[in-house]
């Protein structure tokens, strides 16, 4: 299994489950559902030793802390989104569930160009703010989990306490790598970079 995809609650968040290692693994969003991730762990004697989050919106990190706890993995979030792994507020949880949400009990900060070595993987963090102040990219070799800054064919929502500037900066960036990476949005279909430079109207505009 070198990566599993699960989608997970109402809002139908892609979760992806990536080798980095003999039985270990990295999970890279948990939303609602998290009984589908420890099942899926435990169906394939997995050991998580990291959840990365893309950004905090409560449908990316509502089951985190069921989760962590079963697990024991690592939290890793943007310092500017962390606010939202501890308030309801902060993460839409008020506006986007009547479920009572979890705050999650432990977790480190990133910041853009850290590395991250996990397992035998190595994840470099780009910041992308737009969607929220914390987005980020995670780079693993050839494929870029993307989150909620760019889709197939669109971009993520600016409205939801993001920045249209920012989102447009973040979006240059992501333009200017000449890597083709293989895109893992945070919902909905992957792609690749070289397509969305081509099809993508919020990309193409750019080069």
């Amino acid at each position: 299994m070198e990566m599993m995809m699960l989608v997970l609650g109402e809002l139908g968040t892609n979760c992806y489950l990536i080798e980095c290692g003999g039985n270990s693994v990295i999970a890279i969003d948990i939303g609602n559902s998290p009984e589908k991730v420890l099942d899926a762990l435990r169906e394939k004697n997995l050991n998580l030793k990291a959840i990365l989050l893309t950004h905090g919106h409560y449908d990316h990190v509502s089951g985190v802390e069921t989760v962590r706890a079963a697990t024991g993995a690592t939290v890793y979030i943007h310092e500017q989104d962390a606010v939202m792994l501890t308030s309801a507020s902060a993460n839409l949880a008020e506006r986007l569930t009547t479920q009572i949400y979890q705050p999650v009990q432990g977790y480190q900060t990133i910041q853009d160009g850290d590395l991250l070595r996990i397992g035998t993987e190595s994840v470099k963090v780009m910041h992308t703010p737009g969607h929220t102040p914390g987005s980020v990219c995670y780079l693993i070799d050839n494929r870029m989990f993307c989150g909620d800054t760019i889709f197939k064919g669109s971009i993520g929502r600016t409205d939801l306490g993001g920045n249209v500037s920012d989102m447009k900066k973040s979006l240059q960036k992501i333009a200017s790598l000449q890597q083709n990476y293989e895109l893992y949005p945070g919902h909905f279909f992957s792609s690749t970079l070289a397509v969305e430079k081509k099809q993508n109207p919020y990309l193409r505009d750019l080069i």
